[in-house]
């Protein structure tokens, strides 16, 4: 009788050891993927920053090139595709705005494969007269895990009226 109680005692023991293990690996995995989002949003800014003096290539580099990326940024136009979406970062980094945004007050929600930034952006830019102008704009960015990397697919930003079309 005692050799089947100390049994379910071993039994229960490595259920609660397994269950832990599992539990503490998805909690490790998902504060990774926490990590892994909040630093593909930093590269975006980064990449950001150097398309307001030209450079486009981060910029590429973040993006997702699939069919289905979206972008509703400052000009207030809403591409749809990668083809759109690099055509107007294109238009974007000729205009060399110069000038510095970051993000602030960042709050992501991160599940397996899809995450949601929300913040704003705030900083500067010259306008098309060559004034520099203070902004800070609500924004929110949208990634996908493509091949294990977190790739942006979405990026909307309140219009800034020296760029609305």
């Amino acid at each position: 009788m005692q050799t089947r109680q100390w049994n379910r005692a071993v039994l229960r023991g490595a259920a609660l050891a397994i269950a832990f293990a599992l539990f503490s690996t998805a909690a490790a995995a998902a504060g990774n993927d926490k990590q892994a989002v909040t630093a593909a949003n930093a590269q975006f800014y980064a990449a950001l920053n150097q398309m307001f003096v030209g450079k486009l290539a981060p910029m590429e580099a973040v993006w997702s090139h699939a069919g289905d990326v979206t972008y509703m940024g400052p000009n207030g136009l809403f591409d749809r595709g990668w083809s759109a979406v690099l055509k107007t970062w294109q238009d974007q980094a000729a205009m060399k705005l110069g000038g510095k945004v970051e993000p602030a007050e960042m709050q992501a929600i991160v599940g397996s494969d899809v995450a949601v930034v929300t913040l704003y952006e705030e900083g500067e830019n010259t306008n098309a007269k060559g004034k520099v102008e203070r902004l800070k704009l609500r924004a929110t960015n949208s990634f996908r895990k493509e091949g294990g990397l977190w790739k942006m697919v979405g990026h909307h930003t309140d219009t800034l009226p020296y760029l609305a079309k």
